[in-house]
This record gives structure tokens, sequence and C-alpha cells, in this order.
């Protein structure tokens, strides 16, 4: 159903972390235009030899903040799958453990959406396969569920995919870490919604739970 390999390894040594989140902060305040390799040095407070030694540039930098948030959610992912779920509680737990990952780390994911286009091709390439594993896996909970009966099969795995999904991507456009509605009741409130229009009558409501 997925291309099983694992990611790469997320960057967690201290100095890594420090030379990321000082890259956050300029990239979201000035953009990455406007950041310069000096300012990134001066703010993580180190020396310009211990950030090129674990980045290659600007471009890894950017990279490296968005591969952090993927490769967690790839994670959460794999692991509700090795779980086994029934279809409804596969659907529901990767749907809601997505955009509270989301949500927990959105200045991340702002950034990437707004500077994505910078990345070279080979980075950009990397970012395009882990999401469409993400894409692949998911729809192939669809079509488990719509093959065993327990969603209806009106509306093509594809589709359902492209739309719950697409949501969560549209996330750095309009949610706010201090709005009005939590990332828990965000992530409920989307789960349900996804499965409503999945649900299939002719299963009864205790099919795939």
């Amino acid at each position: 159903m997925t291309d099983s390999r694992p990611a790469a390894p997320v960057r967690e040594s201290p100095v890594e972390r420090r030379i990321l989140d000082a890259a956050l902060r300029l990239f979201a305040e000035k953009g990455f235009d406007g950041t310069s390799v000096q300012g990134i040095v001066e703010a993580a407070a180190v020396t310009k030899g211990a950030l090129y030694h674990y980045f290659d540039s600007k471009d890894d930098l950017l990279y490296e903040i968005y591969h952090s948030l993927i490769a967690r959610q790839l994670a959460d992912l794999d692991r509700v799958l090795a779980a086994g779920l029934p279809p409804r509680e596969a659907v529901r737990a990767v749907l809601t453990g997505l955009i509270r990952s989301t949500a927990a780390h959105i200045d991340e994911a702002k950034v990437f959406a707004r500077e994505m286009h910078r990345l070279d091709d080979a980075r950009m390439h990397a970012v395009r396969a882990d999401r469409r594993r993400y894409h692949v896996t998911f729809r192939g909970l669809v079509e488990q569920g719509q093959r065993d009966g327990a969603f209806a099969a009106a509306t093509p795995a594809e589709t359902v995919t492209i739309v719950a999904l697409g949501m969560v991507n549209q996330m750095p456009s309009w949610y706010r870490a201090d709005g009005r509605k939590t990332a828990d009741r965000l992530a409920d409130e989307v789960a349900a919604f996804v499965l409503a229009g999945l649900d299939n009558p002719a299963a009864g409501r205790g099919a795939g739970r």
C-alpha cells in the first residue's frame, strides 16, 4: 500500500536544533532572501564553521525545517499503520494526528509554504516524494475501507484524499495557534466531517469501528 522506507533522520543534536531554530525565526521575520548566513550564525551563537559543518547552505536549512515536520508526520503515519486499526479508526487517527502535528509546528509550515520555491531541484524532488508517500498511503486506507464495505464508494478515494489533505496543507494560510478553536477541536471536527462523508449506510454504523 505504501513505500515503507524510513525518512532520513531528523536533525536532533543541540547545535543543529539551535541553528535550525535561529533560521526559522529569521526566515519568519525577514524572509529567506532577507536572511544572511551571518545573521543565522549570530542568532544561533555558533561559528560559521559550525553551521557549515552541519548544513551546506541556506537551502539546506530551509529543507531541514520542512523535513523535521514531515519526518515526524510520516513516523506518526507508520505507527497508525502498524497498529492495524479498522478503517474508520485508522483514518481518524491519521487525520487528527496530522492536524495536531501541523498546528504544533505551524511556524515551520508557514515558512516552508512561503519559501519552498527557493529549493533546488533535488530537494524539491525529495519534498514531493515525501508528500506523495503520505498521499498514497492515506488514499490506500480509504480504498481499503471502501473494499471492505466500511466506507461508501460513491466518492473516489483519490478525491477524498485531495480534499482531506488539501485542507491540512492550507493550514499555514489560516490557522492561528492563539485562535478561538484549539488544535484538538479542529482535528476532531475535520475527522468527523471526512468520516461522515465516507459513511456507508448499508454497512451500518458499527462497520469498521
